[in-house]
């Protein structure tokens, strides 16, 4: 081409880019005549041979497509030039700046249009080495062990149809129906809809439909089946799907069936897991508690070493996450947690609850994501097939799944990426723990300090509440 484009570039919010793209005419005129020029070449009209259609027929026939088509490629092509040329790092696909139109491509005019897109925000990483770290010390006890025994029993035991009324850890499907406050066509309406009576140690919520709805136990207790019921819940406002985000909701669950689980015995757990006798099991069940105990102290270094890098720096994320970002961002920490041995239920707990989070939580979540992808790229932190390999059928294993169906379901969806990228952040971490000062600490000291953060954190987001 022997003219350049004209490129602008401008903020147009946190970690977002304006970009205002000129094409000179020649260019166009350019694109133009190729795309004429190429569909001469193939056309077949009666009448005529192909690639002997004179031109005005082929305007009149085929011109609107050319022009959306050579549109296109024009605008694909001159932003990756703009990209490449900016340094642009896209989060988003672009999407026209607010106010303006795509407008026509015409033969001797020049083309401008103007696009918005969140971009990969600019810091300079903090110094990482030598941070201080706390590593939980806990031996595992009689009580642990009898605290596993009865979660195993219920995930292992009997199964059997009831009617009600419901008591906790009922089981139930139904057909539920979610609305919008406002509107009366519903934005969900789906059988088979699972949910719990939540345990009494889980306090009075519960997870259903993903989220987290506060009081589920005291809606559902005495209920039986044929029951409807009838819940008022907000959508959270970092929620993967931004049609609910902030929205008042109405779900409408009808009860078709239940279930209760007769927790199987020690005895019989021993047998299902081939341990011969309840010693034996016990010993098993210390060992897989040790094993879990020391996964979750590296995953407490991790989040202590993210927390103080993320704390140390300060830079602009996008004001909220996009549908795409919210669920990766789920996808990773369901990964994460799926590979510390969480069971299937505790997860779906863990990420209704994750739902729930506020927006700056959110953010903070994304501002950790940049800093552990741009120390990693630093580090030349990779993915071993094998490590990846290994990740699938821990996960497997947990999901109570082959772990090759899993990898072909990953993989259909695209997710394997964000499978991937968990496993790089943890690595990363690790990293940085390498060279941390590291300093035992009670467990009990250690809980005493999560459930004050937990309870500082709900103060907070009560305050955030009462002042909208």
């Amino acid at each position: 081409m022997s003219e350049t484009n004209t490129v602008v570039v401008t903020e147009s919010g946190p970690a977002r880019k304006r970009v205002t793209i000129t094409v000179p005419a020649a260019t166009v005129d350019s694109y133009l005549d190729g795309a004429f020029a190429e569909v001469t070449a193939s056309a077949s009209l009666p009448g005529f041979r192909p690639g002997r259609v004179p031109r005005s027929m082929i305007e009149k026939r085929f011109g609107k497509a050319i022009l959306e088509e050579a549109r296109s490629k024009l605008v694909e092509k001159a932003f990756g030039e703009a990209a490449e040329q900016h340094s642009l790092k896209p989060l988003t696909q672009p999407e026209l700046a607010e106010g303006t139109a795509m407008p026509e491509i015409t033969r001797g005019n020049s083309f401008e249009f103007a696009v918005e897109l969140e971009v990969v925000p600019e810091f300079t990483l903090p110094a990482w080495e030598g941070l201080a770290v706390r590593k939980p010390v806990i031996e595992v006890t009689d009580e642990h062990i009898n605290a596993e025994l009865e979660r195993t029993s219920y995930r292992l035991g009997t199964p059997s149809r009831i009617t009600g009324p419901f008591e906790r850890l009922d089981r139930m499907v139904g057909h539920a129906t979610v609305t919008v406050q406002g509107s009366t066509e519903p934005i969900l309406d789906a059988d088979g809809v699972l949910t719990v009576v939540p345990a009494e140690q889980d306090g009075s919520a519960g997870p259903m439909l993903g989220l987290m709805i506060e009081g589920l136990d005291a809606t559902l207790l005495g209920k039986s089946v044929g029951d409807s019921v009838t819940i008022e819940t907000t959508g959270p406002e970092a929620h993967e799907r931004e049609d609910i985000r902030g929205k008042k909701l109405s779900i409408t669950y009808v009860i078709a069936d239940a279930e209760r689980i007769t927790p199987a015995t020690n005895d019989e757990m021993a047998t299902k897991f081939g341990a011969g006798t309840v010693e034996l099991l016990r010993e098993q069940v210390k060992l897989a508690l040790e094993q879990r105990r020391d996964g979750e102290q590296a995953a407490a270094m991790r989040e202590q070493v993210v927390g103080l890098l993320t704390d140390a720096v300060d830079f602009a994320v996008p004001e909220r996450l996009s549908a795409a970002q919210a669920q990766r961002d789920l996808a990773r920490r369901e990964y994460d947690m799926l590979h510390r041995g969480m069971e299937a239920a505790q997860v779906e707990r863990e990420l209704a609850a994750a739902r729930a989070e506020t927006v700056s939580a959110s953010q903070r979540r994304l501002k950790t994501f940049f800093i552990l992808s741009r120390l990693a790229d630093e580090l030349g932190v990779d993915v071993t097939e094998s490590e990846l390999n290994g990740r699938i059928a821990s996960i497997a294993r947990q999901r109570n799944t082959r772990p090759d169906k899993l990898r072909g379901e990953l993989q259909k969806s695209g997710a394997i990426m964000e499978l991937v990228t968990s496993i790089r952040e943890a690595k990363t971490a690790d990293r940085v723990v390498a060279k941390a000062t590291v300093t035992d600490v009670d467990a009990v000291e250690w809980n005493k300090s999560i459930e004050e953060r937990t309870a500082t954190k709900r103060v907070a987001k009560s305050s955030g509440k009462a002042a909208k």
